[in-house]
């Protein structure tokens, strides 16, 4: 096998808890840019680079990436900047010396839920493009919409409501796509631009998300969906992996045409354009493997095997699931899984990670995580019945806000000792996600691994309390560059996938993630009654519109 094989081509926020409807995202520190890892046959990373849009191009006076408009719902990221930021990473890897014709494979993700609409002919220029000039210069008027919707934007209530109407309502919605109607999906972003720009929508022959219109640049042609990303646009059938009539018609006419048919996300869709071996080097051999989204390909970079679960304890935490049963919710999000066609993965959020439990270690602890550390071991498991809820901001999963505390009788009190408050946070934190992952369809098993990423993951007691509500070892993972690693993992698998060849054997070579801790003797015994009692009382303190309060 030649010694390198490379994923590029991918556009990335690095974000915090971007799951929610449009008033419920959280404050987001943004770092966006394009990224590019290669990776030779051991799986070791020869080399790396990025773009970072606000800074290395400034010409388009982005913040974070984007444009917030001045109706504060709406945002938006230009395309051409996307391109141009390809063309500067490959220029950077030519000046490097890098060795374009080794590459044997290439893949990438790009953030999900944004969309690209390619202007009637651009097809041709695509396929024509010249080799004398950068890519951004060829392709200035391709783009119907030249500032495209992103994951940020949160402008399109009304068609999301129109969706749901249209199907039979929220659930049933969630029932056929995997998730119920978000502002940011995909769908409804379309629907937006065909109510309010009709003429745009009739001059633009193809719709890409970012990750299919990343590959579209390599391939030469117009690249199809993938069955992940695509699974992230309350349009498709995710038991089916086609496109929903329904959910197509309540959004747009004609649209199916715009999309044409998904892909299984491991399918090679062809060589590299001769643009790229003609001006970079690339062999006429390197395969393009289909795009997918960031969170896809996180799972693939994190390698999650079926019952795996990866929480990242970060500003707002997150779950990834491997699911093979899934149950769509009103919460929550299922999309067909990445590296396997026959099952799922599933997506939770959570506002209140870190700056939650920040604010009671400041408040109990002194501001020392010894000191907080220490109060988790002073406190038996269970904390002798004592539960709490702790929400500074409103919350996403369950929809409650403030904080709740509850005795061994259920009976509300107004404080706690200092220990106690840290144990009920931790332990109230891990019941929920450990919860709301079961109502998703997600069940935990013998050779459960818990993965856990992010600030919090370097605490080992509050690893061992993780560990013990879900009666699973937890390893810890690094996952910086997981969705670009995901990628290039992709791009191998990719190339034997039909064979039958599974991710897990595709990355055998790689790291093992580091064990951190094990279940103490007892535990499921002991948080069996304890979860049951932390759902009932969580429908206590979900919030109430009607009322402007939590429920009683």
């Amino acid at each position: 096998m030649p010694s390198e094989l490379c994923q590029a081509g991918r556009v990335q926020f690095r974000r915090s808890g971007q799951e929610g409807r449009s008033s419920r995202y959280p404050e987001c520190l943004l770092v966006s840019l394009l990224k590019v890892i290669a990776i030779d046959e051991h799986l070791r990373v020869i080399y790396e680079d990025s773009v970072h849009f606000d800074k290395d191009l400034p010409e388009f006076k982005t913040q974070g990436g984007a444009y917030v408009h001045s109706d504060r719902l709406t945002v938006t990221s230009p395309v051409l900047m996307w391109v141009k930021a390809l063309d500067m990473i490959l220029e950077k890897m030519k000046s490097s010396g890098f060795n374009f014709a080794q590459v044997r494979a290439l893949s990438g993700a790009g953030q999900q839920h944004g969309s690209v609409y390619w202007k009637k002919g651009s097809i041709q220029i695509l396929k024509n493009a010249s080799p004398e000039l950068p890519l951004h210069q060829l392709l200035k008027a391709c783009f119907a919409v030249s500032n495209s919707p992103i994951w940020m934007d949160s402008s399109t209530t009304s068609q999301c409501s129109n969706l749901e109407k249209a199907v039979g309502g929220a659930q049933r919605l969630a029932a056929i796509t995997g998730s119920r109607a978000y502002e940011r999906f995909t769908g409804n972003q379309i629907a937006k631009i065909y109510s309010q720009n009709p003429e745009v929508y009739t001059q633009t022959e193809r719709i890409s998300l970012v990750s299919s219109f990343a590959a579209s640049l390599f391939l030469g042609a117009y690249a199809p969906i993938d069955y992940s990303d695509g699974s992230g646009m309350n349009l498709l059938q995710i038991w089916e992996k086609v496109w929903s009539a329904s959910c197509l018609d309540a959004c747009a006419p004609g649209l199916e045409e715009k999309l044409r048919s998904p892909v299984p996300s491991h399918s090679v869709l062809g060589s590299i354009s001769p643009y790229y071996i003609q001006r970079y080097g690339f062999s006429p051999d390197c395969k393009v493997v289909a795009f997918t989204g960031d969170n896809p390909a996180s799972l693939a970079g994190m390698r999650l095997q079926e019952g795996d679960i990866a929480i990242s304890l970060g500003t707002s935490d997150t779950l990834f699931l491997w699911i093979q049963e899934p149950t769509p919710a009103l919460e929550g999000h299922i999309l067909c899984n990445p590296v396997d066609s026959q099952t799922f993965m599933a997506l939770l959020c959570f506002k209140n990670g870190s700056l939650m439990r920040e604010r009671i270690r400041d408040d109990c602890a002194s501001g020392s995580w010894d000191e907080f550390s220490k109060a988790l071991s002073s406190t038996v498991a269970g904390n002798n019945g004592n539960l709490g809820f702790y929400f500074d901001v409103m919350e996403i999963t369950p929809e409650a806000v403030g904080i709740h505390r509850f005795n061994s009788d259920n009976q509300k009190v107004s404080d706690f000792p200092k220990e106690v408050e840290i144990r009920a946070l931790i332990e109230g934190q891990f019941m929920a996600k450990r919860i709301h992952a079961e109502k998703l369809g997600y069940k935990v098993m013998p050779r459960t691994r818990i993965l856990a990423t992010g600030g919090a993951s370097h605490n080992k007691k509050i690893l061992q309390v993780l560990s013990d509500v879900f009666n699973a070892p937890v390893y810890t993972i690094d996952t910086a560059n997981s969705a670009c690693l995901g990628s290039a993992y992709r791009a191998i698998h990719g190339l034997v996938a039909e064979t039958n060849v599974s991710l897990a054997d595709v990355v055998k070579l790689a790291p093992e993630p580091r064990l951190a801790v094990t279940p103490t003797t007892g535990a499921e015994e002991l948080y069996r009654p304890l979860l049951k009692r932390y759902a009932e009382l969580e429908q206590k303190v979900i919030y109430n519109p009607t009322s402007s309060c939590p429920a009683k």
